[in-house]
C-alpha cells in the first residue's frame, strides 16, 4: 500500500468515539482532541512524531513544542489525554487539563495519584484508532516510521505502548491486511519519556517474548521519584535499547536549556537518519 502524509480529515471518523469530543470542554482552542504540525514543506514528510502531554496538561503546549523541535521531514501530532483532570486536583488549581489513566487512584499513604492508574483506553484510542486504523490502515505507513515523544504521566504512556508492542497487535477496527501489516511490525522508530517510567501495567505477561525492541531514551532529574533506580531497572529488562540521561538538576520537567535539549535532539537525529540507510 503506498504511503500518503495524512490530511486533518483522515482522522475526522475517529474522533466522535474520543472521549472528550463531545462532553467535555477543551483546554485549546478547539475540541479537537489532535494537533498537527506539518514540516514545510508538508510533501517532505517521511516520519511521525506523536506527541503525549503530561497530567493534567493538554496538547496545545506541546504542538507548540513540536514546531520549536522543527524537526526535518517530520509531522508531529500532539495527543489530547483520553479524560479531563477534575478542577480539584488540576496542578493549577482550577483550570483542569486532562490524563491518560484509566482512572483517577490515590495511593496509600501520602494520598498521591497512583502513577500507573492502568491505560488500557488510551492504550485503544492511540494503537487502535490514531495509529492502526488512520496511519497505517488509512495511509499506509509502518510501525517502525512512528516515533514517540512524552512528558511525565504522557512518557509513561509512551514506553508503555512501545512495551506492549511485542504481544502483537489488539486492533478492533483495522480490516484484515492491515492487521497483518501491524503484526509485522514489532517496533517503533524511537521512543523519548521525559520525567516517566514504564508502568508494570502495560508490561505484557506473555512468557519469552523477549526484550522490546524500540530505541529508548529517558530523560530525567538526578533525583527523579518517578525515574528512580527500580524504574530503571525495569526498563533494563524489558528494552533491549535504553539510555538514561540524568540531568543536573534535581527535578523532573520539560527541558529548559541546550544542555537538557541536546540527547533528545541527538536521539531524533540518530533515529532519521536511521531511516534514511
Amino acid at each position: 500500500m503506498p504511503t500518503r502524509i495524512p490530511t486533518e480529515a483522515d482522522f475526522l471518523p475517529i474522533l466522535p468515539s474520543h472521549p472528550t469530543s463531545s462532553s467535555s470542554t477543551s483546554t485549546s482552542p478547539s475540541n479537537n482532541p489532535l494537533s498537527l504540525v506539518y514540516p514545510s514543506p508538508r510533501e517532505s514528510t517521511t516520519s511521525i512524531l506523536l506527541l503525549f502531554h503530561g497530567l493534567g496538561d493538554s496538547e496545545a503546549p506541546f504542538a507548540t513544542f513540536a514546531r520549536n523541535l522543527t524537526l526535518p521531514g517530520v509531522l508531529a501530532i500532539s495527543v489530547r489525554g483520553i479524560a479531563p483532570l477534575p478542577a480539584l486536583i488540576a496542578p493549577d488549581g482550577g483550570n483542569a487539563g486532562f490524563h491518560w489513566g484509566d482512572d483517577l487512584r490515590f495511593e496509600d499513604g501520602d494520598g498521591a495519584l497512583d502513577p500507573d492508574p492502568g491505560f488500557e483506553r488510551a492504550r485503544v484510542w492511540v494503537m487502535d484508532r490514531l495509529i492502526g486504523k488512520v496511519l497505517v490502515g488509512k495511509c499506509g505507513w509502518e510501525l517502525e516510521d512512528i516515533m514517540l515523544f512524552g512528558f511525565g504521566q504522557g512518557g509513561a504512556f509512551a514506553l508503555g505502548l512501545a512495551s506492549a508492542l511485542r504481544a502483537g497487535p489488539r486492533v478492533e477496527e483495522v480490516a484484515g491486511e492491515n492487521i497483518e501489516r501491524l503484526r509485522g511490525g514489532r517496533k517503533f522508530k524511537g521512543v523519548v519519556s521525559v520525567g516517566g517510567g514504564l508502568p508494570t501495567s502495560m508490561v505484557p505477561t506473555v512468557s519469552g517474548l523477549g526484550k522490546a525492541q524500540t530505541p529508548v531514551l529517558v530523560c530525567c532529574g538526578r533525583e527523579s521519584e518517578a525515574v528512580d533506580e527500580d524504574a530503571v531497572d525495569l526498563l533494563e529488562r524489558e528494552f533491549e535499547q535504553l539510555k538514561v540521561v540524568r540531568w543536573k538538576r534535581a527535578d523532573d520537567g520539560m527541558p529548559r536549556n541546550r544542555e537538557e535539549v541536546l540527547p533528545m535532539m541527538e536521539f531524533f537525529a540518530e533515529r532519521l537518519r536511521s531511516g534514511w540507510l
